[in-house]
């Protein structure tokens, strides 16, 4: 704050490629949703919150998603793996091809070697002649219209009229684990493990 950021960007634990030691992926890092409350006391703390804006990345990949970071105090989302699975990324059509490089469709995350079958996170002219840009527009368009329409329609289910009316009182966890991590009730009671009461 101190050298005038316009922006935090907070990547959880589930996002990137997996371009890591398995010690990292496996032990490193914090769930993204967990990370949203203290991002965004600490802002309120020094008196910047929604004056700085604070972006959730990490495996956002539904309306969902968008839906329970922007009622934890995020400002906006980023994707990057739903964007590239959106445009044609693990699709089955090159099965063979992801099998080769020793995976399948549907569990292909190393985008950072150069060698992805779609033709999509390479500079080798080959594969990237598989890449329809056309046609992979369309797909991150539709993608995005219909992630937008489900958190649209999470936050009216809530009595929202607008995604930034959300608030963290629309929440509640389903395990105890998410309740102490997100800081809202566990499902059925008014109790935040580690806050008291029950």
């Amino acid at each position: 704050m101190k050298a005038g950021a316009d922006v935090v960007v907070l990547d959880g634990m589930q996002g990137g490629t997996a371009a890591t030691q398995d010690v990292f992926i496996e032990n490193v890092g914090m769930p993204t949703l967990a990370c949203i409350r203290p991002a965004v006391q600490a802002l309120q703390d020094l008196g910047m919150h929604r004056k700085v804006q604070l972006i959730i990345s990490g495996g956002i990949r539904s309306g969902a998603d968008v839906a329970k970071a922007l009622a934890l105090g995020a400002d906006a989302v980023a994707i990057g793996t739903a964007a590239l699975v959106a445009i044609g990324d693990n699709d089955p059509h090159w099965e063979a091809e992801y099998q080769k490089l020793g995976t399948t469709a549907g569990a292909y995350d190393d985008w950072h070697e150069g060698k992805d079958p779609a033709g999509i996170t390479t500079q080798d002219p080959e594969l990237s002649k598989r890449l329809d840009p056309v046609a992979a527009g369309r797909r991150l368009a539709n993608y995005l219209k219909v992630m937008t329409l489900e958190a649209q329609t999470i936050a009216r289910a809530c009595g929202k009229n607008h995604l930034h009316n959300l608030e963290p009182e629309d929440l509640v966890a389903l395990t105890l684990e998410a309740s102490a991590m997100a800081q809202v009730p566990l499902a059925g009671t008014s109790w935040i493990p580690g806050k008291g009461g029950f």
